[in-house]
């Protein structure tokens, strides 16, 4: 008897196993998902400004379900779009991201590279993310300037440790942003300084969190700094939430909006749209956009 209960423990443990895999990598990763947040960072009395945030896509050519869905994004009409890295996972992956942003480019835009736009993923174990000190390992080069010129070339800002004044919604935003912090290409000493007292707002862009940058940054002023890189822990515990975020940011900040600790900045955290391509799971952790509604504080 005692065996026969063992043996169906045993049975319901790997059947249940099998069926959150299944779950994790049929169902939820593509569940894609637009969350909405207002945000108080505007003046009084300014009318609200939308920005559409997208984040490490981790493309391959034939991810036809998530080019349509980030092309259907055009229909919120955004302000200004705001993508903050990791597009690509695939040599071939240009064509497929030009898909996915086309409608896009239409309106004003900013972006950052992440480690992933410069080279492949490779396989880890993923009990590695738990190992804070683990060695960074680049897999095959990826076509990072072939994707810069087409966003730049579409009218976008290239924002990899650069600063500059863009017009959107009618406002003029002091934006800055660094390259990956995560593979030690950021230099935000380059673009540092106090907001500019002629722009409407400023916003910060950083596609990994890490929490000396983002304290700099709030030091500096700018109001909203807008990351990725965590995936939202990617596979999250309910009830309990992120497990890792893979940088220096608290779990409970893994995604969303939050009050920058120690300042009157507010940090949103993209959970993203993609996959490491060996992992291609995601469980109480659906894939996401966001349209962060800005409005008066």
């Amino acid at each position: 008897m005692r065996k026969r209960t063992l043996f169906r423990l045993a049975t319901a443990t790997v059947a249940t196993g099998a069926a959150a895999l299944a779950y994790a990598s049929l169902v939820e990763r593509n569940m894609f998902t637009l969350r909405r947040f207002d945000v108080p960072v505007l003046p009084t009395g300014t009318e609200p400004l939308r920005v559409l945030h997208l984040s490490d896509l981790h493309m391959t050519p034939n991810q036809v379900r998530k080019q349509q869905w980030v092309a259907s994004l055009a229909a919120v009409d955004p302000d200004l779009v705001v993508v903050t890295g990791d597009n690509m996972a695939h040599p071939g992956a240009v064509p497929g991201v030009l898909r996915a942003l086309q409608p896009l480019l239409d309106y004003p835009g900013a972006f950052v590279f992440g480690s992933n736009d410069y080279t492949g993923p490779v396989w880890k174990n993923p009990f590695s993310y738990f190992l804070p000190e683990r060695e960074y390992t680049e897999g095959v080069e990826l076509p990072a300037e072939e994707l810069r010129d087409v966003l730049t070339g579409a009218g976008w800002v290239d924002l990899n440790n650069r600063r500059t004044t863009v017009k959107a919604g009618g406002r003029a935003i002091d934006i800055a942003g660094v390259d990956d912090p995560h593979v030690e290409r950021d230099d935000y000493a380059s673009v540092a300084g106090p907001i500019s007292p002629a722009a409407d707002l400023s916003i910060a862009l950083t596609h990994s969190p890490e929490p000396a940058l983002l304290d700099e940054m709030a030091a500096d002023g700018f109001g909203l700094l807008l990351a990725g890189h965590t995936h939202g822990g990617q596979v999250c515990v309910p009830g309990v939430g992120a497990l890792v975020t893979n940088c220096g940011l608290p779990r409970s900040m893994a995604k969303g909006l939050h009050r920058w600790p120690g300042s009157d900045s507010w940090l949103h955290v993209s959970a993203g749209l993609g996959t490491h391509p060996t992992a291609p799971v995601r469980f109480a952790c659906p894939p996401e956009a966001s349209l962060l509604t800005l409005i008066p504080r």
